[in-house]
């Protein structure tokens, strides 16, 4: 089986957050498909301190990775070991490339589990005010300029016309490159929420303003996680 494990949003979130079924999976098993192992290790000892570390198999799984890098994992998969799929932040395989180990199961009759978790970009928009019925997320949008530029038009001329909400979101060092961007693009009475640090104890941010107003407000995003959305 491969267990779809979700991780926190903030590493300072209480722990009884989440359901004990979290815990229990993983300590099912000690193969494990990560992003990036550090902070998988980090989210493994949050939920399970008492697991050793030094039993774990994590397996690479990145934007750069084939299901033909990861032989051996498919034949412990298809010999009946359990895995976890384990995302950096959030649930699994949303704004990160875990979907090729569960297609993968999906084509040779692999149970896939999903567990039940926060999602960024979900808890963003529930909190925005905008439309939740009719959405787009957009995931990650472009590093250079003139595309950038472009996407973000495109996303304010969707809400203008068809009223659906548009969101995306950065990696959190550019955070504030891609503020300056939104306040320089977009029209001066666009809605746009930010919702950064989601699920933080006591430094979450979740508003909803025009971009006029954020000129005003300023806020210091970097190196913060943060959800941008844009509606009405």
């Amino acid at each position: 089986m491969l267990f779809l494990i979700p991780a926190y949003l903030s590493p300072e979130t209480p722990k009884d957050y989440f359901a004990p079924i979290i815990s229990e999976y993983i300590l099912r098993t000690d193969y494990f498909f990560v992003e990036n192992e550090k902070p998988a290790r980090k989210i493994i000892k949050y939920f399970c301190p008492d697991k050793k570390q030094a039993d774990l198999k994590l397996f690479i799984v990145d934007k750069y990775s084939e299901t033909s890098d990861l032989e051996e994992a498919q034949k412990l998969l298809k010999s009946g070991v359990d895995f976890g799929l384990l995302s950096d932040a959030g649930l699994a395989c949303i704004g990160d490339p875990g979907n090729i180990m569960v297609k993968f199961c999906h084509e040779n009759n692999i149970k896939v589990i999903p567990v039940n978790g926060p999602s960024s970009f979900v808890l963003a928009l529930i909190a925005s005010g905008f439309n939740g019925q009719e959405f787009t997320f957009n995931g990650y949008l472009a590093i250079e300029k003139s595309e950038r530029k472009s996407k973000i038009n495109l996303m304010e001329n969707l809400v203008n016309k068809t009223g659906f909400t548009q969101i995306f979101m950065e990696t959190p060092y550019r955070n504030m490159s891609l503020f300056e961007d939104l306040c320089k693009y977009l029209s001066p009475q666009t809605k746009l929420c930010i919702a950064a640090n989601i699920n933080h104890p006591t430094d979450e941010l979740i508003k909803t303003l025009t971009v006029k107003n954020w000129q005003k407000e300023k806020p210091n995003l970097h190196k913060i996680p943060a959800v941008f959305i844009i509606g009405k």
